[in-house]
């Protein structure tokens, strides 16, 4: 379901393609990521509070795409819009390749399968065909574009299906057409339940800790 983070962006992949992403270059470039995506269940509060994406541990490609759409303004957040809008491509290609490797767990083990949704939830999972893009476990996307979602942050996938759902806003929401179709088949109570189930399982996507001063 959550597929369309990637789906519309096929424009933005062959510049991306060009450029080389290198982590160590990142690292000396995240200092405006880190106050928020440095601190386990840090919370935004706009729209809506919610608990800011855990996003070490995401390919490269899609960090890299997320970046795009927001200095695109396909993705309407004000702070993420200034954040990227002031990035050059290669800018991008290091902060995604740095997050990709942050999440890096040496000798991690294969995750186990995930427990069974409740039979309402797995009729919702069903109608949204969420696992015919993010794969098993919900961590094997069919593409390194699309987003690991097991074991995200529930309110923050919450608060993304009902972005794609409604893009009528000047300063949030998300452009996707695909995203919007496939959310707006749901209710709030409906989409929350989804958010809960698989931002329950385990996953391969973390906050890693970091200090602001270096």
């Amino acid at each position: 379901m959550f597929a369309a983070l990637g789906t519309a962006l096929a424009m933005t992949l062959p510049v991306q393609a060009q450029v080389q992403g290198n982590a160590t270059a990142g690292e000396g470039k995240v200092a405006m990521c880190i106050g928020c995506h440095g601190i386990a269940g840090y919370k935004s509060s706009f729209p809506e509070v919610y608990r800011v994406p855990k996003i070490a541990g995401q390919s490269a490609k899609y960090i890299g795409t997320v970046l795009e759409e927001y200095r695109k303004g396909t993705r309407k957040h004000p702070s993420m819009r200034g954040i990227a809008g002031s990035m050059s491509d290669q800018d991008i290609a290091d902060v995604a390749a740095y997050y990709e490797a942050l999440g890096k767990v040496e000798g991690a083990t294969e995750l186990p399968a995930p427990r069974e949704p409740s039979a309402q939830v797995a009729q919702l999972l069903q109608k949204g065909a969420c696992v015919s893009c993010h794969g098993d476990n919900y961590s094997k996307p069919i593409d390194p574009s699309y987003p690991k979602i097991a074991g995200q942050y529930p309110d923050y996938l919450y608060a993304a299906l009902r972005a794609y759902r409604d893009d009528s806003h000047a300063t949030w929401g998300r452009g996707n057409p695909v995203m919007a179709g496939m959310a707006k088949q749901f209710s709030d109570p409906e989409l929350k339940a989804m958010a809960r189930y698989i931002g329950s399982l385990p996953g391969e996507v973390r906050t890693v800790p970091q200090s602001r001063f270096r």
